[in-house]
């Protein structure tokens, strides 16, 4: 079985991001003062300095090598809400990573996502428990943001290159850290454009997947300008009717040592999946 080991000796991201203002409240400022154009004009800048920001997340979060995460999927399902849980780690300059996903009942599923692939064990029905299912992304009606079970990391930041609306929200505590909040909209056609290779494949296939393109989200950056939590609300149709899901992943350990292992081609399914 081939393995792909990434170690870094620290973390390789410095902040390139300028500190973000807080934003005013111009349209009310205006309205007193009678001076609009001063107060539209630096609150149209804090919002571009804001979108900027979160822009270079993928560029930041790429430079720190690795890290931990956990995501949390939350979807409304017969009238009740229900979460799936994942935790593992991934490896930023290979693109690459492993989750072992949580479902409210059955066994776990272990899934490895590879540039424009995903590897999924114990998928269920009619798939032998030692083996493995390869998927195309680019197959899936969502580009497999959501379909998986959790919106990996490299998703989840390469989502954020095509923000159209962000405001810094200042600082808030985050499990006993202090992080910047931004809080905006992303679309998801802008950043299949915006987006390089596989991965901006597979986001275009996600375009047509979702009922809106455009995805509200949450951000909390450390110092560094790297993420520690994103959180985006997708809305998808299944079966004639609107689906709200809310995906959230946490990131740590930057550049702790992360193992991936690949499935070797006799040990991926080829038959037909229930």
């Amino acid at each position: 079985m081939g393995q792909t080991r990434a170690t870094t000796t620290g973390i390789a991201a410095r902040s390139r991001l300028a500190g973000c203002v807080g934003l005013l409240s111009a349209v009310l400022t205006s309205a007193v003062s009678g001076c609009s154009g001063t107060g539209a004009a630096a609150d149209g800048a804090a919002r571009r300095q804001a979108a900027e920001a979160v822009r270079q997340v993928p560029e930041v979060l790429a430079e720190s090598g690795s890290s931990q995460a956990t995501t949390d999927m939350r979807m409304a399902s017969g009238g009740t809400w229900i979460t799936i849980h994942g935790e593992g780690g991934f490896d930023y300059a290979e693109r690459r990573g492993l989750l072992r996903i949580a479902l409210p009942e059955g066994e776990p599923v272990t899934e490895v996502f590879v540039a424009g692939e995903l590897y999924m064990k114990n998928r269920g029905a009619g798939v032998p428990s030692d083996k493995w299912v390869r998927v195309d992304v680019t197959t899936l009606p969502d580009g497999n943001v959501v379909t998986g079970g959790a919106t990996d990391p490299i998703t989840a930041v390469e989502l954020l290159r095509g923000v159209s609306y962000a405001a810094d929200l200042g600082f808030t505590e985050v499990d006993g850290e202090t992080l910047r909040h931004y809080r905006g909209v992303t679309d998801i056609a802008a950043a299949a454009e915006a987006a390089p290779g596989a991965a901006g494949e597979q986001l275009a296939a996600a375009v047509d997947g979702f009922t809106d393109t455009e995805v509200p989200f949450d951000a909390y950056l450390d110092d560094q300008g790297l993420p520690r939590k994103i959180r985006h609300q997708f809305s998808f149709a299944r079966g004639g009717e609107s689906v709200d899901v809310a995906s959230t992943v946490l990131l740590y350990d930057f550049g702790a040592p992360v193992r991936v292992e690949l499935p070797d081609p006799g040990q991926v399914y080829t038959g037909t999946i229930e």
